[in-house]
């Protein structure tokens, strides 16, 4: 049984649940899903581990987001967990939103970073369709007065791939389920902060000095393999993994192959 709690941050109150005893490994989702889509792996390291889950700000049952934030003010924000649980180092693995955080928070607090999976993200800044592609699809929420079929089937497109579609109607499910229920005042500020205001952070990243996994899903629409091997390049020594039959989202598609995948990295490397 995981324990729940809120814990200050400085993105206000956020959502945390822990499980187990041992070395740290923290996870962090993307933009619009919860730390439940990590379930799979809490169950895994659990036993030996000390699992923390996160749901970020303003999404799950932390506190609802009213302005826009940095990059920074997330990494603060794992900082601020860490230092609720008395937790000096973690692990950490991310994932979109989540692995381009876990690599500020590499770059920015490297006393406090064990080793990083980063998973299915970027260093890069948005370009320009993928700033009018959010920017529409933030607009029809708006109009719809919340997360309704054509918008949930765009975050699906982008989410998830043909192999998923195809043999893993649960995963879709899921992902759909939990899109419908994002609060979209709240999710709004996540998704300008993730996407139009994203920084590039390939230089910040060169100051990277822990090991680092970099993840690219071969089904990936979001974040293609040229962009995730792009931030895999700007982190010395970073480690690329190209995983086939996985999109965006590949610690919720295939949990045994991400979960081998860390368990090698992480804590036999």
């Amino acid at each position: 049984m995981m324990d729940e709690q809120r814990v200050d941050t400085a993105l206000g109150k956020v959502r945390i649940r822990t499980e187990g005893t041992g070395e740290a490994i923290m996870f962090w989702p993307s933009l619009l899903m919860t730390g439940d889509m990590w379930s799979a792996q809490a169950d895994h390291f659990s036993a030996t581990r000390h699992v923390i889950l996160v749901d970020p700000p303003g999404h799950g049952g932390s506190q609802k987001l009213t302005a826009p934030f940095t990059f920074d003010n997330c990494a603060r924000v794992i900082v601020d967990i860490l230092d609720s649980l008395g937790v000096q180092r973690t692990h950490f693995v991310g994932n979109s939103w989540g692995g381009m955080i876990g690599g500020t928070f590499s770059a920015t607090h490297p006393e406090r970073i064990g080793r990083a999976v980063l998973m299915n993200c970027t260093a890069s800044a948005a370009g320009a369709r993928q700033k009018v592609e959010y920017a529409l699809l933030l607009r029809v929420a708006k109009a719809l007065g919340g997360i309704r079929a054509p918008l949930t089937r765009s975050v699906l497109k982008a989410f998830l791939g043909p192999t998923t579609f195809r043999t893993r109607p649960d995963v879709v499910r899921y992902v759909r389920d939990t899109v419908e229920a994002v609060d979209i005042s709240s999710g709004s500020w996540a998704v300008r902060s993730i996407v139009p205001s994203r920084p590039d952070q390939r230089s910040l990243f060169a100051n990277i000095s822990t090991p680092v996994l970099v993840v690219a899903g071969a089904e990936d629409a979001t974040f293609g393999l040229q962009e995730t091997a792009a931030m895999a390049e700007a982190i010395p020594d970073a480690q690329l993994v190209v995983l086939d039959g996985v999109a965006h989202l590949a610690g919720l598609e295939d949990p045994a192959l991400v979960n081998n995948l860390i368990e090698e990295f992480v804590f036999r490397g």
